[in-house]
Formats: C-alpha cells, sequence, structure tokens
C-alpha cells in the first residue's frame, strides 16, 4: 500500500507549533513523554494477555530501548508492548486533539494567565508531539499485536503527515527522531549523545517498572562516541540503564535502611542520612504510595525567599516534578521525599497540576502523616523528636498561623524553654501539670534571648511567687501568640499585657484591701500628675504589683499589640499606628518612694525640676525591656546631671 499524505487542518497545525515552542519549560521531557507512552503500551499488552489467551504476541521478554546515533543524528525509543493499528495511528497520532481544537485555541486567545492556558491544553493528551522540540522529523514505525500488519507514520511537524501500510513490522513501537542541528552555545542539550540521554532517563524514568535498555559500550567508546559524530555506532550487548528499584512500592521487610538513605541523599543532595523515614499507602478510589524523609539538620536557605520546597512527584512510577508545593504546606518545607500517584490530573507537558480533590486529600493525609509521626517521636524517640524541634521548630510554629485544621496537633507538639528548667523544653501539657493551684493562666514572656527575658523587670513577681513562665525568643512568637487563644481551655497570658497580681495565694483580708487602698490615695496624686507630664509617650502610670526590685516597667493594655509586634508589621510593609503604653511603678522602691515625697513638697511650694526624674524613669523602663530611646542623647544628659555629686 502506497503512502497517504495528510495535510494537519488550519487549527490543529496553530496547536502544534503552540505544543512545541510555548508549552514545555524543558525539552529533556520529551524523553519522559516517549519512555512513559512505551510503558504503559507495556503495561497494555501485559494485561491483554492475560485476558486473551489467543492474542499469540510476544511477553517473553518486555522491555524498552532507547538507541542514539550521533553520525546520523538520530534518537530512538523503541518498546514491544501493544502497539497500534493501522486506524488507531491515525485516529491516535494522525491528528492532533481531532474535536475541539477550534474551541481550544480560541479560548487560549481570550486567557492572559499562564495557568489557566495550561489548565485548557491540559484537556488533551497530545505528549507524544513534544518530540518536534527537538526534531525535524519523527517516524512512527508500529504493530498491534496480533496483527501481521504493520504502520509507519511520518512528519515534520509542519502541514503534513504520511501514512503507510507495511507487510512486515516488529511487534510494539518504535518512535525514531532525526534531530534538529545541535545549539552550538549549549552543547549539552545534544540529544544524540549517549551520556546525555542516560542522564534524563536517570532523572525522569529511573523507577519505571519495565528495563529500559541501551546499548553497552566501555568508557573509552563512550567517550569517543560521545565526542565525534563519525564514530561508528556501538554493537555491544545492550544494559538496562534504569533501576527499576521504587523502594516505595516494595515490602517494607524487603527494603534496608542504607537503601532508604541512598535514596534520601539523592533526592536531598544532603550527605546526613535522614533522622526519620515515613511510609504511607492509600488504597481505594485513588491510589498512591508516599515515601517521606525528615533530614537530620535543617539546611541554611529554610527561611530565605525562594527556598525551594516540595515533594518529587510520580504518576505511575514516571518522574513529573521535583518540587511540588501543593502537596506539603509551607511550613512542613523541610521534608523530603517522593509520592508516586497511579492517575492525576496533569496538562498537557505534566508540569503543573491542576487543581482537584486528589491533590487536596493527599495534601491532607500527607499533613496529618508527618504531625503524628512527630508527635509519637515525643515519647518514641525523645532523641530524635528533640533533633527535630531544634532544627525545625520556627518553620513548625508557622503552621499555628497557616494551618487551622491542624493547629491543635501543632500545638501540642511544641516545645518552649521555660523558667521551669534551664536545659529541657517544655510542652504546654506539661506546663499545665505543674500550675499551682487557682492558677487558670500559662503564662509567657517574648523576647529576643532567655538571658534578656529572664532579667526583665517583668519577671520579678513570677520569680519570688515560684510561677512558671515560659520564654519565646523566635521571631513566629510575637505573632503566633496572638492568633492562639488558649490550650486545653487555658488561656494564653502575656505578662507584659494587663494587670497582674498573683497575691500570696491566700483570699484577699479586709486588711490587705484596707492598705492597698491607702497606698492607692498616697500615690494618687504622682501617678496623676506623672500621666500629664508623660502624656506624649504613656497612656497612663500606675502602680505595679509585678515588679519586686525595678522601680518601673512598661506593659501594654490587654487587647493592644506590643512594639516587637508593631515592628513586625512595619517591616512587612503594614502602616501601624504607633500604641501608647502603661508606665507601672513599684511603690516598694526608694526611687518612687522618695519621688512621691517630693511631689508632694513640691505642691507646697518647694522642690522643682521633678519632670526629669520622671523622663527617666520612663527611659530606664523602656531600656530595660531592650526598647530604643527616642533621644538617647537627652537621657544621657539628664543621667548625668542627676549622678553629679
Amino acid at each position: 500500500m502506497s503512502a497517504e499524505t495528510h495535510e494537519f487542518q488550519v487549527e490543529a497545525r496553530q496547536l502544534l507549533q503552540l505544543m512545541i515552542h510555548s508549552i514545555y519549560s524543558n525539552k529533556d521531557v520529551f524523553l519522559r513523554e516517549l519512555i512513559s507512552n512505551a510503558s504503559d503500551a507495556l503495561d497494555k499488552l501485559r494485561l491483554t494477555a492475560l485476558r486473551d489467551d489467543a492474542l499469540g504476541a510476544d511477553v517473553s521478554d518486555l522491555h524498552i530501548s532507547v538507541e542514539t546515533d550521533a553520525r546520523a543524528r538520530t534518537l530512538t525509543v523503541r518498546d514491544n508492548g501493544i502497539g497500534m493499528s493501522h486506524q488507531e495511528v491515525v485516529q491516535l497520532i494522525g491528528t492532533i486533539a481531532s474535536s475541539g481544537t477550534a474551541r481550544l485555541l480560541r479560548e487560549l486567545k481570550e486567557t492572559d494567565d499562564a495557568d489557566a492556558a495550561a489548565g485548557l491544553i491540559g484537556q488533551f493528551g497530545v505528549g507524544f508531539y513534544s518530540a518536534f522540540m527537538v526534531a525535524d522529523e519523527v517516524t512512527v514505525l508500529t504493530r498491534h499485536a496480533g496483527e501481521s500488519q504493520g504502520t509507519r507514520w511520518v512528519s515534520r511537524g509542519e502541514g503534513t503527515y504520511t501514512v503507510e501500510a507495511l507487510d512486515e513490522a516488529p511487534q510494539g513501537t518504535t518512535v525514531t527522531l532525526h534531530l534538529k542541528p545541535v545549539d552550538v552555545e549549549n552543547q549539552l542539550n545534544d540529544y544524540a549523545q549517549d551520556g546525555k540521554i542516560r542522564e534524563i532517563i536517570k532523572r525522569y524514568s529511573d523507577f519505571i517498572t519495565w528495563p529500559i535498555r541501551m546499548a553497552a559500550r566501555t568508557a573509552a567508546a563512550a567517550e569517543q562516541a560521545d565526542e565525534s559524530a563519525d564514530a561508528e555506532p556501538a554493537s555491544d550487548d545492550f544494559e538496562t540503564v534504569n533501576s527499576m528499584k521504587a523502594l516505595w512500592a516494595r515490602a517494607r521487610e524487603d527494603v534496608s535502611d542504607e537503601e532508604y538513605h541512598e535514596l534520601y541523599k539523592r533526592i536531598s543532595h544532603d550527605w546526613l542520612a535522614p533522622l526519620e523515614t515515613i511510609r504511607l499507602q492509600a488504597e481505594g478510589t485513588f491510589e498512591y504510595q508516599a515515601l517521606l524523609f525528615i533530614p537530620s539538620r535543617a539546611p541554611q536557605d529554610l527561611f530565605t525567599q525562594g527556598h525551594s520546597r516540595g515533594l518529587q512527584l510520580f504518576v505511575k512510577r514516571v518522574h513529573i516534578m521535583d518540587d511540588c508545593e501543593q502537596l506539603l504546606p509551607s511550613y512542613l518545607r523541610f521534608v523530603k521525599g517522593i509520592v508516586d500517584a497511579q492517575d492525576l490530573s496533569l496538562n498537557v507537558s505534566r508540569e503543573i497540576l491542576q487543581q482537584d480533590r486528589h491533590i487536596q486529600r493527599m495534601h491532607r493525609r500527607l499533613t496529618k502523616k508527618v504531625l503524628s509521626t512527630i508527635k509519637d517521636l515525643r515519647t518514641k524517640a525523645p532523641e530524635n523528636y528533640a533533633t527535630i524541634w531544634r532544627e525545625f521548630g520556627k518553620a513548625l510554629k508557622e503552621g499555628l498561623l497557616d494551618d487551622h485544621e491542624n493547629r491543635d496537633t501543632i500545638l501540642a507538639l511544641c516545645s518552649f524553654s521555660s523558667t521551669h528548667a534551664t536545659d529541657e523544653p517544655t510542652t504546654l501539657a506539661q506546663y499545665a501539670e505543674r500550675m499551682k493551684d487557682g492558677q487558670e493562666e500559662i503564662f509567657y514572656l517574648t523576647g529576643d534571648s532567655r538571658e534578656a527575658i529572664e532579667n526583665s523587670p517583668h519577671m520579678e513577681a513570677f520569680r519570688a511567687k515560684g510561677v512558671e513562665v515560659l520564654l519565646l525568643t523566635d521571631p513566629i512568637d510575637e505573632v503566633w501568640v496572638t492568633a492562639v487563644p488558649e490550650f486545653d481551655g487555658k488561656r494564653l497570658r502575656s505578662i507584659t499585657k494587663g494587670e497582674v497580681d498573683l497575691g500570696s495565694g491566700e483570699p484577699d483580708t479586709d486588711e490587705t484591701e484596707h492598705e492597698r487602698e491607702n497606698q492607692r490615695r498616697e500615690y494618687s496624686g504622682l501617678l496623676s500628675w506623672m500621666t500629664e507630664q508623660l502624656g506624649e509617650d504613656v497612656k497612663e502610670v500606675r502602680l505595679s504589683t509585678r515588679l519586686t526590685v525595678s522601680p518601673a516597667c512598661l506593659v501594654s493594655d490587654t487587647h493592644d499589640i506590643t512594639p516587637a509586634l508593631e515592628n513586625i508589621y512595619r517591616a512587612m510593609g503594614q502602616d501601624v499606628p504607633h500604641t501608647k503604653r502603661i508606665l507601672e511603678l513599684n511603690p516598694g522602691h526608694s526611687l518612687v518612694n522618695g519621688l512621691n515625697k517630693a511631689h508632694t513638697e513640691r505642691e507646697d511650694g518647694a522642690n522643682a525640676g521633678l519632670a526629669d526624674i520622671a523622663e527617666l524613669l520612663y527611659g530606664m523602663a523602656l531600656l530595660a525591656e531592650g526598647g530604643a530611646l527616642r533621644d538617647p542623647a537627652r537621657f544621657t544628659r539628664l543621667m548625668a546631671d542627676r549622678l553629679s555629686f
């Protein structure tokens, strides 16, 4: 039968050019597509042969072979799978998107969204045509298993293609690419070179179930063939170049720790073994397998903008993406691993996932699996848990802001420094067990370092009464504590907010209340005068019950944001108004007591210049908590004047 020449329709030709030049961001994926098609053909033949004993197909050595010819500049991908009949060739690859092409092109032209465009293209299974990115001409030779006649399809990806029936052809499909001239400026992308092809196979198709074979060559022969287009094609035996070892698909008892560690090192580029290995297998209407690793140390760029994150995504053991961000939340970006799904909605280049319920289900289950594993390690392997919290705790706490569904779980596995112990961090549950009788709140204080927090004036009454305080030193702590109101029914309370009265542990007596009332009356004049005097900086001056040593401290109203949080918002570009705070005075301190007496005498026409002392008290309180003075030179001058002999 003579070859039949057909013309592509105008719309089909436009779509082909669009795919060749616009869809794929990495040309290497053309080989992944061809090998994936070959693997599917082998799967179909194996299944068909099991169902049809009369098929008469050879299934004794199912495989894929890849051959390069640098001299002829050809690349051939061959399988002995199910193959195609003449009619299937015309239907499947003879025309592109045989229905809906015009509508697709129209919708593509009407959208300015690149992702939306990719999604529209994803409605059509045309991955085979990625071959024209690297080839001037593509030839397909195929014969359906059980049939005697074969078919040849040839096209240059332009205006026409030819289809020819053949009396003889090997079972399966052979795709031969007549490669474009090599890019002189980028010799690394020469797809006629054996080394380049092996590299692509190793990256994208290493875990394909079927053996992928290439001509076995000695090192010298391989070097000569890769360097010279005049070298004769090798005639050595074939060797399998893919491992076919999908560890996640093998039984747990059949995989050693060394094999897991080697795979982790390969996908993470980390020379240390992982701290924990997590396996997950989902069965049912949507099947997938996951092999995840928790590293033993945090990468240096974990908190750097642009840090690459996400798991490697496979579909039926075919590598699709290196960094699939949709599978885990950002706060688990340190987790490495592989997810292999049986079916997913992908676009034409398999590079961009379509948002669908399968992705959401995987995201949800993988997240819960990682969190539960970390939580279990706290009792089963405390040392590993401690390492995870030390290396990744800052990232995990981001989930308290972003992941409302798992907030309680994240909060339960968090650990914090505490005044209870200097070395061992504590969980909120452990804190709650140690709470004093009558204590209903979990107290905390944020700051730049443990040392700075422990020396804070706000800690004095808590230290004196033996009340435990959580010491939160990560920048993220300033943010998440505003979003998490309680733990297990117990309110989280900053010791720098509102009024604090720890008391003596005993109910107040009439005598105690009488003493407090007398003290308030004694200092009422000073407090009113200082509130007016410092009105530009504070909203109120009052007596403190949280101070035992320091003369003064600054606190925020219960529902006001802290200065540190104000600074964080401003660093993010948000316009946050300045919030005035409250200055608390310690009536038991000699400086405050003397100031009150001097103020009383001044009302009788005596002392002047007390405004400077009031300003110094405010400045000392600000410095004690690590704040910045508005006018350091003035503060220094006032201090020097007061210290003069």
